[in-house]
């Protein structure tokens, strides 16, 4: 076949291992469900794609050790595996004109489903007898988090079999794949696209635009010259309609609004891993998420949305104060749908702390959440907390404020009765200079067998000790757990430290 000759004669001899690993995972599916019992999953985008010519490769290959050779000859315009669509509104025209082009070229068997996902999905299985589904999953994708190349589907969703022959395919092995087997691909792809979602979130990446002095009409490189694989998806943004953007001021933070909207501008997510700061396990609190959000009344509120129906407190910091940066009081505001009104009360705190200037109705820092805000005081703070319902915003600009804050808070909820107190986690903290490859199965294993124990891994400095951290609410679990992994090594490989 056209592709097996091809790939068998380039001279990438990655390309080679990569495509001889996904026929064999292809071949092995075709060897435990029958044609009948699988489907591939179709949505048009490069990866869909090389799973599609594999699929055919696979295909006469497995067909090659079952019959002659004129068998195999005669079946190689033939696809007879189903082909499943999902066809939406928000697709991109030329998916949808690329798609059904290359199923009347290779005479694609396809269901084109209508339906969300996981309906279609239903609807199709329930009508058919589909055991299998192959899909273009790649590890770095957002669904591709715990599968492997033989993943059964998850909980709450139709039972089949996940296959996934290019799971450990790079960007660089796709394009190595389509350029050297010189299949087609969707042209959106040469016009500067490397990753393709729907029209609401995706745009050339802007890492393969062509500079011009002269400000004309934006070009692009094709996707293949994409040099960094892993900034595939930094074409992956929120487009915002230009109704959006006429409501706003043209000025955001010193931004341009027509910058923030370019494709000159590359934009990254910062999430914080981690719970020191607020120290939550000192009154047997366990921290769900730790996030850093940009300074802007949306961003901030959609954060705060998404945490305080499923937390049962959000603790809120930075952001506070008179600049035009300060937004975190009113992104609290539109998080609960209420506007922000002027406290009398507050105002007069901050007439004490910062005198006349800041008093009246030009006083914005005097503003709080009307109807759901409640003030909690502390005699060593000058200016008392804000509560909004299970939010708490502190107002520290500082470590040692906030670490001021953080006692006082604890104290007036307790005497509120607010605030419900639990055991607090203990630890135990163990030093060796053992390689992290050394202790690693150990490690791994013992989180199985103490599963109620948190036991985490870090150095202060990259030549410094390594120090395994026992943290849970029950010190002789802990003592049990840390006894255990010294028993996997010498006597005296670990160190109690603090």
């Amino acid at each position: 076949m056209e592709i097996d000759k091809a790939v068998r004669e380039c001279d990438d001899s990655r390309l080679k291992t990569k495509y001889s690993n996904a026929i064999y995972v292809i071949k092995r599916a075709l060897a435990l469900y029958s044609i009948q019992e699988v489907a591939l999953s179709f949505n048009g985008g490069k990866d869909s794609t090389v799973l599609l010519h594999l699929l055919r490769a696979g295909y006469v290959l497995h067909k090659a050790e079952e019959s002659s050779s004129q068998d195999v000859a005669d079946g190689e315009n033939s696809f007879p595996i189903r082909t499943i669509y999902f066809e939406t509104p928000t697709v991109f025209p030329e998916i949808n004109s690329f798609t059904y082009e290359t199923a009347a070229t290779y005479n694609l068997q396809m269901d084109i489903l209508r339906l969300d996902f996981k309906s279609g999905l239903e609807a199709l299985l329930k009508a058919n007898p589909i055991r299998a589904i192959f899909l273009g999953v790649r590890i770095g994708d957002p669904t591709a988090v715990g599968q492997e190349q033989f993943s059964p589907s998850s909980p709450g969703w139709p039972p089949f079999m996940r296959v996934n022959p290019i799971l450990d395919w790079s960007y660089r092995d796709v394009w190595a794949f389509l350029l050297v087997c010189k299949v087609r691909y969707c042209s959106l792809y040469d016009q500067g696209y490397t990753s393709i979602g729907s029209i609401h979130d995706t745009v050339p990446n802007a890492l393969l635009c062509i500079r011009n002095e002269n400000n004309s009409e934006q070009k692009f490189r094709p996707a293949y010259l994409l040099a960094d694989g892993r900034l595939e998806r930094s074409g992956r943004v929120k487009k915002f309609s230009a109704p959006v953007w006429g409501k706003l001021s043209s000025v955001c933070n010193g931004l341009k609004i027509e910058d923030l909207n370019s494709n000159n501008m590359l934009t990254a997510s910062i999430i914080a891993v981690g719970d020191e700061i607020l120290k939550l396990h000192s009154i047997g609190w366990a921290t769900s998420l730790l996030a850093v959000t940009r300074n802007d009344i949306d961003s901030v509120a959609e954060e705060v949305e998404r945490r305080k129906s499923t937390n049962d407190m959000v603790f809120i910091y930075g952001g506070v104060g008179p600049l035009h940066t300060d937004v975190t009081i009113a992104g609290v505001a539109k998080a609960f749908g209420v506007r922000m009104a002027p406290d009398e009360e507050f105002e007069e705190h901050l007439r004490h702390l910062i005198g006349e200037k800041c008093t009246g109705d030009k006083n914005e820092m005097a503003q709080l959440p009307e109807g759901i805000t409640e003030l909690l005081y502390h005699e060593q703070l000058p200016v008392p907390l804000i509560k909004c319902h299970n939010v708490i915003i502190l107002t520290a600009t500082n470590v040692a404020e906030l670490d001021l804050q953080w006692h006082c808070l604890i104290d007036s909820l307790k005497s509120n009765g607010d605030f419900v107190l639990m055991a607090p986690f203990v630890s135990k903290c163990l030093a060796t200079t053992l390689s992290d490859v050394e202790v690693a199965q150990p490690l791994s294993k013992l989180c199985l067998q103490f599963p109620d124990i948190y036991i985490g891994g870090y150095r202060g400095s990259r030549k410094g000790p390594l120090m395994i951290r026992f943290e849970g609410k029950d010190l002789s679990r802990i003592e049990a757990a840390s006894q255990s992994l010294s028993q996997n090594f010498q006597p005296g490989a670990f160190s109690e430290t603090e």
